[in-house]
């Protein structure tokens, strides 16, 4: 950009003006603040109240969470997936990771089949760490 001096000759400008690029920045991290709890949950589940002892310290690494929906959605770590895929995967896992626990969050109002499914194909595929999650107490 270039402008006029005092003296009459044509000088380039050094300052870039950095208001569009504040507000281009505020615009994103609003963005940003409302996206991001959208991307938290997969399913909206209403989990049955527990009045258990809150988890020991468990590494995340271990950890796959199996989510089943009230119309039998299975979704595994946020990704909707079939229930016979769903044993596959956490068996191939189990192969890999002796240490893998499963975590099963149902919904409260869906049918017991669909969990007990989940509990099957676990027993059948020789994973015996699984846990029923509930809404802790208040």
């Amino acid at each position: 950009m270039r402008r006029f001096s005092q003296r009459g000759g044509l000088v380039t400008l050094s300052e870039i003006n950095i208001t569009p690029l504040l507000d281009l920045a505020f615009v994103l991290l609003i963005i940003f603040v409302i996206t991001t709890p959208l991307l938290e949950q997969s399913i909206n589940l209403k989990l049955p109240k527990g009045m258990g002892q809150p988890d020991k310290k468990i590494d995340p690494r271990n950890v796959r969470t199996v989510e089943v929906s009230v119309t039998g959605v299975y979704t595994l770590n946020k990704q909707r997936i079939g229930l016979e895929p769903l044993i596959a995967r956490l068996a191939g896992e189990s192969r890999s990771n002796p240490d893998l626990i499963v975590y099963i969050r149902a919904d409260q109002d869906g049918p017991y089949k669909n969990v007990a499914a989940v509990i099957d194909g676990c027993q059948r595929s020789g994973i015996t760490r699984y846990s029923l999650r509930t809404e802790p107490a208040k």
